[in-house]
């Protein structure tokens, strides 16, 4: 443990940051009567660590509640109109998966798509490497591979070079790195996609990637936090059971808590079940208590994480879909605690907003905790920078 400690300690002494995002629009406040005065709770969401009181308060005012449940929503897209249309119904990101039209990713397209809205959205992808590639031209490595053929000095060159490539093409976020710790054979679940059974070699790599990726323009994303790479299963075809939260704290979440401890970078939670963590019933995406240990750092020697969490699709995962609805789902994730809910296509868009808008009416999601998890995904594309 202490030599994963030590070596951590180094890592993060060694790693650049650089930020990126796009600019604050010139937006004109609306014209709801919620937009006009600010939230008797947008002062207190809007300070934090080394934050001026009253930071972010400004662009909370100018959103009403739906706006604002809005930003917290990512959706999948088929095409460049899809994505259009989900913009401007207020999403704060888009997601262009492996069925999306590929001509979105040339012309400037993407980059008109993250202008259509009241607030720049985000555009995100999957570009691990390997198997998991969406970006064409990225020619990037599986993970493990990178690891096994490269330095850490050149796995970061190769995040930038992708870096590069993505935000030319109005790619704002990456859904990488892998932050799993795991053994599997190449082609399982995580397999190849994570870089070693080694924690302090995928604490190593997944920094030296995301800080690449950084480096290139790109806002990083670790995951599967707790640590899928032990899983029992792919949660794609059901529910899926990883060891428990001790077994987990030596090993799995060290990655992750050198990840947060660099800071600068989302984190993804995906949908396992965890012995010691999760309540019954509840996979990790839609777990408070796993939202908890993320948050506060509390019981696995992190310090508190106050960049976005998102969580893995919470539609096409049978591990969520076999017990909820999409809009049943989205709206638990975003009260037990993450920040950006994600799933893969637009046609219940509608109904998941008037899902969560119903949440905060009932108080199940409180004013301050949306208006926090605002203000953490503004910071994070840059439409809020204090």
């Amino acid at each position: 443990m202490q030599k994963f400690r030590n070596l951590t300690i180094l890592m993060i002494a060694a790693t650049g940051v650089a930020a990126c995002g796009p600019s604050t629009p010139d937006a004109p406040p609306s014209t709801t009567a919620a937009a006009q005065a600010p939230s008797t709770t947008a002062a207190a969401a809007s300070s934090g660590p080394g934050r001026p009181a009253g930071c972010g308060t400004d662009f909370l005012a100018k959103l009403s509640v739906r706006e604002k449940v809005g930003q917290l929503l990512m959706v999948g897209v088929t095409d460049a109109a899809d994505a259009r249309r989900a913009v401007r119904q207020g999403v704060g990101g888009v997601f262009i998966g492996s069925w999306t039209d590929a001509s979105v990713f040339s012309g400037g397209t993407l980059q008109a798509v993250a202008k259509a809205g009241k607030v720049p959205a985000m555009v995100s992808v999957d570009e691990e490497g390997g198997r998991v590639s969406r970006v064409p031209g990225a020619n990037l490595a599986s993970a493990r591979e990178l690891a096994r053929t490269k330095t850490v000095a050149q796995a970061r060159a190769e995040g930038a070079r992708v870096g590069k490539l993505m935000k030319s093409m109005g790619i704002t976020v990456d859904f990488a790195p892998d932050a799993d710790v795991s053994a599997q054979s190449d082609d399982s679940v995580i397999g190849d996609r994570s870089y070693s059974d080694d924690p302090a070699v995928v604490a190593k790599y997944s920094q030296a990637f995301a800080a690449g990726l950084r480096d290139g323009g790109v806002y990083p994303v670790y995951k599967h936090f707790p640590g899928h790479g032990s899983s029992s299963g792919d949660s794609h075809r059901g529910g899926v059971s990883v060891p428990p939260l001790g077994a987990l704290k030596q090993k799995d979440l060290l990655p992750f808590r050198a990840a947060v401890t660099a800071g600068d970078a989302g984190v993804m939670v995906g949908h396992l079940t965890v012995p010691g963590l999760t309540e019954p019933g509840l996979p990790t995406s839609l777990s408070p208590a796993t939202m908890r240990l993320l948050r506060t750092g509390a019981g696995y020697g992190a310090p508190r994480f106050d960049g976005p969490i998102f969580t893995d699709d919470l539609s096409g995962m049978k591990a969520v879909t076999d017990r909820f609805t999409v809009p049943q789902a989205v709206a638990k994730s975003l009260e037990a605690g993450a920040d950006v809910a994600l799933w893969i296509s637009t046609d219940q868009l509608g109904a998941a907003i008037d899902a969560v808008e119903a949440s905060v009416t009932s108080g199940k999601l409180s004013r301050k905790q949306l208006d926090d998890s605002v203000l953490r995904v503004a910071r994070a594309k840059h439409a809020v920078r204090c």
